[in-house]
């Protein structure tokens, strides 16, 4: 199966993810949540920046869901 990375995901999208990933890397990097929680939050912050930066989220396939206004 080859899954075509249409761009599915709206600017107000992208904009809370990044706001969400700065907060979560901002938390990790001061080490106000650390441990098994902190690297969960980093490496979710990581996959909510690059599924920003590339307008696709995988799991919107999975649920039928498009937020941009293509």
């Amino acid at each position: 199966n080859n899954i075509n990375m249409v761009k599915n995901m709206g600017k107000a999208d992208k904009v809370i993810r990044i706001i969400l990933a700065a907060i979560g890397l901002l938390l990790f990097s001061t080490q106000i949540i650390y441990g098994v929680i902190g690297i969960v939050i980093f490496i979710l912050s990581i996959i909510f920046i690059i599924t920003a930066i590339l307008g696709f989220c995988p799991l919107y396939i999975l649920f039928g869901i498009k937020t941009n206004k293509e």
